[in-house]
């Protein structure tokens, strides 16, 4: 009988456990290649829903607590999200100074501004209530008639 005295392993033959291992390093290397679809944002042209409560104005952002609402100063709320015509959060360290057509709430309980959204061209054409409109607490005859 001819037994082999020396045990000789191959370059590349593993373990049952190294296997599992090299397995599962795999596998999870191709799942960090694929796209993750849900951080996808949408392009332009996405349809975007504001709240009824959201009214029309410009701001221009005057430092990272003020704001400019329709010529008038507000104070923005310590939460305050300002989002681009993408969705996305703007910081409000890298727009001050500039000026925006946006939708905008304010919290009720403390006056301040606590969400803003950057319309694009689109949005900025639907009508809302806001600065566009003239408010008055009187009628003409020659005012268009309101349904």
């Amino acid at each position: 009988m001819n037994r082999c005295t020396t045990t000789s392993r191959s370059v590349f033959s593993f373990t049952p456990r190294s296997r599992g291992l090299l397995a599962g390093l795999a596998c999870s290397l191709a799942l960090c290649a694929l796209p993750a679809a849900a951080q996808v944002q949408p392009g332009l042209g996405g349809v975007r829903t504001f709240p009824e409560a959201a009214l029309r104005g410009n701001l221009t952002l005057n430092s990272a607590t003020e704001a400019t609402l329709n010529g008038r100063t507000i104070r923005m709320a310590p939460g305050m999200r300002l989002l681009s015509p993408q969705n996305t959060l703007v910081m409000i360290h890298s727009v001050l100074g500039q000026s925006y057509k946006v939708n905008y709430v304010i919290e009720n309980s403390t006056g301040m501004l606590l969400t803003a959204w950057i319309l694009t061209q689109g949005e900025a054409e639907q009508p809302r209530k806001g600065s566009d409109m003239v408010e008055r607490n009187f009628r003409a005859e020659s005012d268009p008639v309101q349904k």
